[in-house]
């Protein structure tokens, strides 16, 4: 998918880019895979704010989206690529033999008329899911199951693929897009392919309200606030901090901290960090 610019017949669209959705080939959603999206504004239950920067943004409806790819030996057929207003990847409206329709994440090169297959037996092509057992090494894969049967947690996100580096005893290893090198139990499943829409990161915002239809509220910096707003604030002109590092809002450690707890069950399954290091 290519991005596309704009004249600049204001300033906010001088350096605004969007996609241009040249792989998109349907535009309307399936009505039986939406389900309405409740807007809470970052507010739990009581009305108090607890994820901050979120509210308004554009109405729309949460495609139900098959990530854990369980009717096996049953071909299915790409009706076509749409886009997907609630992640970044673009999505594959398929097809079975049966008649059942699903939502799949589209991986590069996936076009309309292609078939698709779930289950050990399915080749080893670009859209099939089959379990890492299976797939053989060096192949690039997404939507990874942590735990068999649950469905595709990692490597989601348009543009990602993870590589199978190794298969050794129930594990194999792979190498996220992060760097990390984990080990994944072999019967987890994962979907062959690069996930497409890759240039979404080179997408220019433009300007503000852009951000706003997103459902994205203004974030205002600590050290332009009051003393008594945020541990930043206050101060005679640009102040540094005041402290030994940098503060959340409520004075707790900030940016850089380390929030992963030392002892969590899984670090026996990561080889190595996306820092390079090793886990001790």
């Amino acid at each position: 998918m290519g991005i596309k610019t704009y004249n600049p017949y204001t300033p906010s669209r001088r350096n605004m880019t969007g996609s241009d959705f040249s792989e998109i080939t349907k535009k309307t959603p399936e009505k039986s895979l939406t389900t309405s999206l409740k807007k809470n504004s970052g507010r739990n239950n009581q009305g108090k704010i607890t994820v901050r920067h979120q509210g308004g943004g554009n109405r729309r409806k949460y495609r139900i989206i098959d990530f854990k790819r369980r009717k096996d030996g049953i071909p299915a057929t790409v009706i076509g690529i749409e886009y997907d207003p609630n992640r970044t990847a673009n999505i594959a409206l398929i097809s079975y033999a049966d008649g059942e329709k699903a939502y799949i994440l589209a991986p590069e090169g996936l076009t309309d008329g292609m078939t698709v297959m779930n289950g050990a037996e399915a080749e080893v092509r670009v859209g099939n899911c089959l379990p890492l057992e299976n797939i053989p090494v060096g192949t690039q894969v997404h939507n990874i199951e942590l735990y068999a049967g649950k469905g595709g947690q990692l490597v989601r996100s348009a543009g990602n693929s993870a590589q199978l580096m190794a298969k050794e005893g129930k594990y194999a290893t792979l190498r996220l897009p992060s760097g990390e090198m984990r080990m994944v139990p072999l019967n987890c499943r994962a979907s062959i392919g690069v996930i497409g829409n890759g240039d979404h990161n080179l997408v220019n915002i433009g300007k503000a309200g852009r951000k706003r239809h997103m459902g994205i509220r203004p974030t205002v910096r600590g050290s332009v606030m009051n003393p008594n707003d945020h541990p930043h604030g206050g101060g005679e002109g640009k102040a540094p901090v005041g402290r030994p590092g940098p503060c959340t809002p409520w004075g707790k450690p900030a940016l850089g901290l380390k929030t992963r707890k030392k002892k969590k069950a899984s670090n026996k399954l990561i080889v190595r960090r996306r820092d390079g290091r090793a886990i001790k």
